[in-house]
């Protein structure tokens, strides 16, 4: 099989777009308070920064009319989803505000939580950094809940899970 190269351009943006599709991450949903009531987003763009202080970052796009909502939110809390957890996960994507079927709680920093998932970081915003046409979105964590599964992976375009290796 033959490698392909190329600079990342405006010409080569589907290319790099594929590239980038070649590593499989995990998929979150972060959650917020705002005035209209709660708020989420699904996004794969999520990693540890430090240990101490126990820091995690993750990077809303600018172009998200949610994106303003998150930047400026005092807390939020991210949620690992589990492989069950596909449709919340696609819902959220699409509809930040429908909260209505989902029986979420409030935080005792007042964001929503999510039930369910496989782990959740109760953040404060610690800092905010341009990152091109993303924000990076640095969050303290505050509290960590945690529970036995497997995780929603999203790899080339495509949802699915883990399958465990003997």
């Amino acid at each position: 099989m033959s490698e392909t190269k190329f600079i990342p351009r405006p010409e080569t943006a589907h290319a790099y777009r594929t590239a980038l599709g070649c590593f499989g991450t995990g998929v979150t949903v972060i959650t917020t308070m705002t005035d209209r009531g709660p708020l989420a987003i699904t996004a794969n763009s999520f990693t540890s920064v430090s240990m101490a202080p126990p820091l995690l970052l993750w990077c809303p796009a600018k172009r998200s009319l949610r994106h303003d909502a998150f930047v400026n939110a005092k807390d939020f809390t991210i949620h690992v989803m589990g492989e069950d957890q596909l449709d919340m996960a696609k819902h959220f994507a699409s509809n930040g505000e429908g909260f209505g079927s989902v029986d979420w709680q409030t935080s005792d920093a007042g964001t929503p939580t999510l039930p369910g998932c496989i782990a959740r970081f109760e953040c404060r915003h610690y800092a905010c950094h341009p990152g091109g046409d993303h924000s990076i979105l640095i969050g303290e964590v505050l509290s960590v809940s945690t529970r036995p599964g497997k995780g929603l992976i999203f790899k080339h375009g495509l949802y699915g899970g883990f399958l465990e290796q003997p």
